[in-house]
């Protein structure tokens, strides 16, 4: 909800006015380590309250937690806005790469989500993902980095990367530096 609301210049009421129930985690994206709000009809959190309890969730004590959520939205239109230029910029540079292995749909990206195109029959998005995410000695001797990518295979020819207030705009180029090394590598 936050990041389509950022991406689309509206406030979050805007996109949720039609909806009966909306549930908002603060930890995706916002940065808190956990929590979530669930707003709807009386009667919906009445039973929300009542199956949390239940099932036994809830927590004493959570002024900390609290607090971090606060933070986190006070915050969340320029982090929000930041994810989403980085994820612009992977998606750039890999539109860039023009590399047989992979493409991108740059209209497609308009928030923190990238979904990276992998052609042809080798590798497959499992396989890409573990190349990424392993640093070689050859990677180390030719880029002098040990640079570890964790990404999503998402479908039989997609990936996705997520970019969350961690992830800088200088780790978004190592980890597109590291797609470039891993698709010449690929080639060849």
């Amino acid at each position: 909800l936050m990041n389509a609301a950022v991406a689309q210049g509206v406030e979050p009421a805007q996109i949720a006015q039609h909806c009966d129930s909306v549930s908002l985690c603060f930890s995706k994206g916002l940065g808190a380590p956990c929590g979530a709000v669930l707003a709807g009809c009386r009667e919906f959190v009445t039973e929300a309250w009542r199956v949390r309890k239940l099932l036994g969730g809830g927590m004493r004590q959570a002024g900390v937690l609290a607090a971090a959520a606060h933070l986190g939205l006070q915050h969340a239109e320029a982090t929000l806005r930041r994810d989403h230029h980085n994820a612009r910029r992977f998606a750039e540079g890999i539109h860039v790469l023009d590399s047989p292995l992979c493409s991108i749909n740059l209209a497609g990206v308009e928030t923190n989500i990238v979904m990276v195109n992998v052609q042809g029959a080798w590798p497959s998005p499992a396989e890409l993902c573990d190349r990424l995410r392993v640093v070689s000695e050859e990677e180390v001797a030719e880029t002098g980095r040990a640079v570890s990518v964790l990404l999503l295979p998402w479908s039989a020819r997609t990936v996705r990367a997520v970019w969350h207030r961690n992830i800088s705009a200088h780790d978004t180029e190592l980890a597109r530096r590291k797609l470039e090394f891993v698709a010449r590598k690929c080639q060849e």
